[in-house]
């Protein structure tokens, strides 16, 4: 069985049944109610490696995934104007990092969800396999929850959906396009969820949700389906881009809809809500375009197999991969789990057009010529377990990588995978492939607006007011400068953190009260269990190592019984029976002076790791993690 638990894929390939506390938060939680009631849940996911669907079993005897139930009008009323209602608008992430994008409308009794995201670990989160946003304000308010909008099919707008459903009592109707929630879907499956709405809707169509109208907008992402949506209320209306750029040749010829945002800024926008990712780029962001004409050069001069390693959600890279394959006479090949399961939805549904005689699973490669082959796979990120980190290691079960092949990393690390990326290219040099990357060639573009794209769209839209959203700070305070620079009120640009409420009324846009939020962390079986304090002991383990002392003690002598033992691991020299012997004699004379003064269980402990950590400083300069133990005798 083939397994490929990336960092970007762990959360499809890892058991992680779920044991959720509905009030866990791992930093900051802001004021709000508190519950002290916890549900626990156990979910299966499957494990069953992934396999490419040919044609022919798609009409047949499967069923076609990321229908859907068509639920939607072309026109639905527009709310009634009501001089004294109140649109709260609060992110719930997205806000302190590009990720775990999740933002709350909530106006007269009722509420709708936009985007369910999570975010990836980094070097300070050991052992967390994902990050979700704490969504407690959510289940707190269940009752009044209309609808969950999904704007695109990305892990950070889609990955929280899982935990969401298991933890809500009731069922919620998810609006997406087809794209979206075909990867949904897949999702949903691997955490034997069933019995979803999904609900299919289409750019230009509404949906009504309780007293609040979304109209939804085609816009240009780097994956198919990615839409914005037009929220209209009682109390205003408020615009949000959803992820997109301004790219004019795409490849699938879906253009972000310009005519919409006119008709919307004609309508009146009292709040824009938009995508900060690329605001500090001065340019425009270049077109998809542009790397196929890249992809395509370095194919057709390439002597031996051709492995291009991208983000498995990035259809559109993947068609511009799969024609340059078949224009040089080369088969296809899908490895890596994310990537055989992304590649056959799209096919399903008709995002991905390739013949089955020109794409074949890595299992099946053998035979063919490595001159005839461009492998698609994941590992764009350096994550150790990775397709392309394993075909780097020689360790991939049925690919081998041989001196003048090419491979391509057609993707941009994230913040954070640098050195991981590095260390996987270096290890291709050391076979003698010839690497490609973002530095060398157009190999990747950005799926985000840059900001001459976001000043065009602030200039049509022309918003009242403005909110930057999906960035870390240094993104949004960009982004608002932009909104400024474009003519809106700096009165009236609010840059906010996660659990901060905007309120819309007649009279304008205005701080809320600020609701509970936060991050959870996801550890294998444990959501929400895991806090800070713990990622701290994980950290300080593995910079500083770990001293473990025991002793026992007379409790009617006041008095050491027999020696102490002291265990040291990961600590420079702890393996040096003179340091140990010290170390031994250094805590055996500070219990002794404690006891004499008649300490306690905590005063005896606090001694002993205090003299064990003085004298460790002194000789290794190391402060590691040092645990008491003491038996009363």
């Amino acid at each position: 069985m083939e397994q490929n638990n990336t960092r970007p894929e762990r959360e499809q390939s890892r058991a992680q049944g779920n044991r959720r506390s509905s009030t866990a938060r791992a930093n900051g939680g802001n004021s709000g109610r508190e519950k002290n009631t916890r549900s626990y849940k156990h979910v299966q996911l499957e494990h069953q490696r992934p396999h490419l669907t040919k044609d022919g079993q798609q009409q047949n005897g499967q069923q076609k995934q990321g229908g859907g139930q068509q639920d939607t009008r072309r026109s639905v009323a527009s709310p009634k104007k009501d001089q004294n209602a109140t649109l709260k608008v609060i992110p719930l992430g997205g806000l302190d990092a590009i990720g775990k994008n999740m933002t709350v409308f909530e106006c007269k009794g009722d509420m709708i969800l936009d985007d369910a995201g999570l975010m990836f670990p980094d070097d300070d989160h050991p052992g967390i396999d994902l990050i979700l946003p704490d969504y407690t304000y959510v289940l707190e308010n269940a009752d009044k929850l209309r609808g969950i909008i999904i704007t695109h099919g990305h892990e950070d707008h889609t990955g929280t959906l899982p935990y969401l459903m298991k933890d809500l009592d009731r069922q919620i109707p998810i609006y997406g396009t087809k794209m979206t929630l075909g990867l949904i879907e897949g999702k949903f499956a691997e955490h034997r969820i069933k019995n979803a709405k999904l609900i299919e809707i289409k750019p230009g169509d509404q949906v009504k949700l309780g007293c609040m109208t979304a109209e939804f907008f085609a816009v240009n992402h780097s994956i198919p389906g990615a839409v914005g949506v037009f929220f209209q209320s009682p109390a205003g209306n408020v615009l949000h881009t959803g992820d997109f750029k301004l790219d004019q040749t795409p490849i699938d010829g879906v253009t972000t809809d310009f005519g919409a945002l006119a008709k919307y800024s004609q309508m009146g926008v009292d709040l824009m809500m938009s995508d900060s990712t690329n605001a500090q780029n001065p340019n425009f962001t270049p077109s998809e375009a542009e790397v196929g004409k890249e992809l395509a050069k370095i194919i057709s001069q390439a002597k031996g197999r051709v492995i291009i390693a991208s983000f498995a959600s990035h259809i559109h890279r993947m068609q511009q991969i799969c024609d340059a394959a078949r224009n040089n006479g080369r088969k296809v090949v899908v490895t890596g789990r994310s990537m055989i399961q992304n590649t056959d939805i799209a096919r399903r549904l008709g995002y991905l057009n390739i013949p089955d005689e020109d794409i074949v699973d890595a299992y099946d490669l053998k035979g063919i010529p490595p001159e005839q082959v461009v492998i698609m796979c994941t590992g764009s990120q350096g994550e150790p377990l990775s397709a392309l980190a394993r075909i780097a290691n020689g360790e991939h079960k049925t690919i081998d990588l041989d001196k003048g092949d090419t491979v391509i990393i057609s993707a941009t690390p994230v913040p954070g995978n640098e050195k991981a990326v590095t260390r996987v290219v270096n290890s291709l040099a050391k076979i003698g492939a010839d690497v490609y990357d973002k530095k060398r060639a157009m190999v990747h573009v950005s799926g985000h607006a840059g900001a001459e794209e976001l000043k065009l769209v602030l200039s049509i839209v022309n918003p009242t007011a403005f909110m930057p959203v999906h960035g870390e700070a240094t993104h949004l305070r960009a982004h608002a400068r932009l909104a400024e620079a474009t003519g809106v009120p700096t009165e009236n640009v609010f840059i906010c953190e996660n659990g901060e409420s905007l309120e819309l009324t007649s009279r304008g846009v205005q701080h809320g009260e600020t609701v509970q939020s936060g991050i959870v962390f996801v550890d294998g079986l444990s959501v929400g269990d895991t806090s800070q304090d713990i990622l701290d002991e994980r950290n300080a383990l593995g910079s500083q190592g770990f001293a473990a002392v025991a002793a026992a003690i007379s409790g009617k002598r006041k008095d050491l019984v027999g020696d102490v033992q002291i265990e040291m691991h990961g600590i420079t020299g702890g393996d040096d029976e003179y340091l140990l012997r010290d170390a031994q004699s250094t805590v055996k004379n500070a219990l002794k002076r404690q006891l004499g003064k008649g300490g306690g269980a905590r005063e005896l402990k606090k001694a002993a790791r205090d003299s064990l950590l003085s004298l460790l400083w002194e000789r290794t300069k190391q402060r590691p993690m040092a645990v008491v133990n003491l038996l009363e005798v």
